[in-house]
């Protein structure tokens, strides 16, 4: 048993084994959708594009986009400085799986986005992404602070370099706007759930991390508060052309 002045990661081991983790669902999800021929695009692949050197070997091709600065450009991936609301280098009915995480909260343009994933999967495609849900605590306090001074706060409470931290919009961050953009855009919903996890936010305080463990705990066992956790899952579909097609 864990107390409130348990070391953090002892606590994370405790109430959220690894397995666990969102990140975990939304590589597992990758995982099954990839195959030898796919063509798979990384929206918000960051410095390293990561998620995209797991799949080295195991796609066709592999391009990611992000607006920052890369790493390094290899022969194995093509790494862009795109916008996911303006997919310009990509022609349509080109990509079979697209994927991000916590990119979506922050996309202004949200109905382009929509359009432009549309337009480049391949029928048959899928879009899945992991993003914030707009009801989550740290959610409804981030809306409440100026965007000026998130990446202070997130400097100071997660470490994460400051240069990582971009302005939050939460356009497409709850069930109701996720299927109305999906519908509006022709895309199916192929899976919509949410996913608890350890409090990051709080990891500055042993005490406080464990009161927050405890409540994320208490999500998972009440399902009326299920519409508070963490996270939103969702795998959005191009539907597949009809055999008459």
């Amino acid at each position: 048993m864990v107390g409130p002045f348990t070391e953090i990661q002892s606590q994370i081991n405790y109430f959220f084994p690894p397995e666990t983790h969102p990140y975990r669902a939304l590589e597992r999800a990758i995982d099954a959708a990839v195959g030898s021929d796919s063509v798979v695009l990384d929206v918000g692949c960051g410095h390293g594009a990561p998620n995209l050197q797991r799949l080295k070997g195991r796609a066709g091709r592999l391009y990611g986009i992000d607006l920052v600065d890369f790493d390094a450009q290899s022969d194995d991936m093509v790494l862009l400085n795109e916008s996911i609301s303006d997919l310009k280098s990509f022609a349509d009915n080109s990509i079979d799986l697209a994927y991000s995480r916590s990119v979506m909260e922050h996309v202004a343009d949200i109905e382009n986005a929509y359009k432009e994933l549309y337009r480049v999967l391949r029928p048959g495609g899928i879009y899945v992404f992991l993003t914030p849900n707009r009801y989550d605590y740290a959610s409804i306090i981030a809306t409440l602070v100026p965007n000026r001074f998130h990446a202070k706060v997130v400097k100071l409470t997660e470490g994460r370099d400051e240069q990582d931290t971009f302005p939050i919009v939460y356009a497409s961050n709850t069930f109701r706007e996720i299927r109305r953009l999906s519908a509006a855009n022709g895309f199916r919903i192929r899976r919509l759930e949410r996913l608890g996890q350890y409090p990051s936010y709080l990891r500055f305080s042993r005490p406080l991390f464990w009161l927050g463990c405890l409540y994320e705990k208490a999500l998972d066992k009440v399902p009326f508060l299920d519409a508070l956790k963490g996270w939103i899952f969702c795998t959005i579909e191009k539907p597949p052309l009809s055999s008459g097609s």
